[in-house]
């Protein structure tokens, strides 16, 4: 634990979950945080999650995976202290820290057709800060940080663009979950799919995101909304959260497509794939009603991994299409995600399916992977 003295200016020392080099489960270690430079926010981590994005990093697949790293992206905290001309949080603030910019300047950020951001993409990419160096250190090593975030740690430093300020009342074990997965599938029905009242569905996976999305398309007001995994213990869970009926292609004696056309009449209005599988990816956009069906892609695949269908599925009037952080602005959106969560308009309390505390379980991080990889749980928050 970092000391309770003053810390500002100072290098930090505290416990963060150093992941050495990939498939190798991250290791607790005591490690260096730099104070915030220009333009920078040192954050104290309250809560952060597992998500799927940290395991495909940590398994090796993905192309920018830096090591050692430190991993997480869906966290909550404090501030610690800011750097010389940060404006936007002050020390004390509650904040969520967020993978995807927003500088409000860029080309992306003044396009209303898109919640991306280049302002730092070069150098979040490679594991850096904007000036192309780190803040962390463990036993003499420079350590890289990840997707702009590295929530694996009590302390950690953001750019100023990849922060922003919420409700301080909001539970930070909670709202941790708003800076991925609960906005991510949530915001693709709404601000991508942009689906209608009475509109047919079927989600490709039940994690945390594919729940999202079925919470979504109930607030919209499908009338059919269908969910699709091969792990029957998550189908309780879609179900209460607006799942009109679960299904396990295992279970049928066809192609999931043909059962999927056959029920619908032609096919659903909207598919979601939740997965990260060029085969469920290719299955959900041939799913779609002909005419009009639209496939969004939200899980991410392997490095190298190609999606296919026939040109005909597309010359025939069907959109296949893809989205990141739920199509979210994220400094303007996730402070407004928080306070509809606060006026219980938004449900999170619900994909907190485990807790468990550093100082109580020095365990707690193997345990959550564990329960991750096996699809016993759906967020596990780790409490700093």
């Amino acid at each position: 634990m970092a000391s309770e003295e003053n810390t500002v200016g100072k290098p930090i020392t505290c416990k963060a979950f150093v992941a050495w080099e990939p498939i190798n489960l991250p290791q607790l270690e005591t490690i260096q945080v730099d104070p915030p430079k220009a333009g920078e926010v040192r954050i104290k981590i309250a809560a952060t999650s597992i998500c799927h994005t940290d395991v495909y990093t940590l398994d090796g697949l993905d192309p920018e995976g830096k090591f050692p790293c430190i991993l997480g992206h869906e966290g909550a905290g404090i501030v610690e202290s800011v750097g010389e001309g940060v404006t936007s949080v002050v020390p004390g603030d509650h904040v969520i820290p967020l993978y995807i910019p927003q500088c409000r300047e860029c080309e992306f950020c003044t396009n209303a057709k898109t919640n991306l951001c280049s302002a730092i993409r070069a150098t979040q990419g490679k594991g850096l800060m904007p000036d192309g160096t780190s803040r962390f250190s463990c036993k003499g090593k420079q350590i890289y940080h990840f997707m702009g975030c590295s929530t694996f740690s009590e302390y950690t430093v953001v750019a100023e663009i990849s922060v922003c300020k919420i409700n301080s009342t909001a539970p930070l074990e909670v709202v941790c979950l708003l800076g991925c997965g609960v906005s991510t599938g949530y915001g693709a029905v709404l601000n991508v799919a942009k689906m209608e009242q009475g509109s047919t569905v079927a989600i490709w996976g039940l994690g945390c995101v594919g729940l999202a999305v079925i919470m979504g398309c109930r607030e919209v007001g499908a009338k059919q909304i269908l969910g699709i995994d091969i792990n029957p213990e998550r189908f309780k869970k879609a179900i209460s959260l607006g799942a009109t009926e679960c299904i396990n292609p295992k279970e049928l004696d066809k192609s999931i497509e043909e059962y999927l056309i056959e029920k619908t009449n032609g096919g659903l209005d909207y598919t979601f794939e939740c997965i990260g599988n060029v085969k469920t990816m290719r299955s959900a956009l041939e799913s779609c009603h002909k005419g009009w069906g639209k496939s969004v892609i939200i899980g991410v695949a392997a490095a190298g991994e190609e999606i296919s269908t026939r040109p005909f599925q597309l010359v025939t009037g069907r959109t296949w299409m893809g989205c990141a952080f739920g199509g979210w602005k994220s400094r303007d959106s996730v402070p407004k995600l928080v306070e509809a969560y606060l006026n219980k308009q938004l449900k999170v309390d619900e994909f907190v399916t485990n807790t468990c505390r550093l100082k109580v379980i020095p365990d707690c991080f193997r345990d959550a992977l564990e329960a991750l990889h096996a699809g016993k749980t759906i967020r596990h928050v780790i409490q700093f």
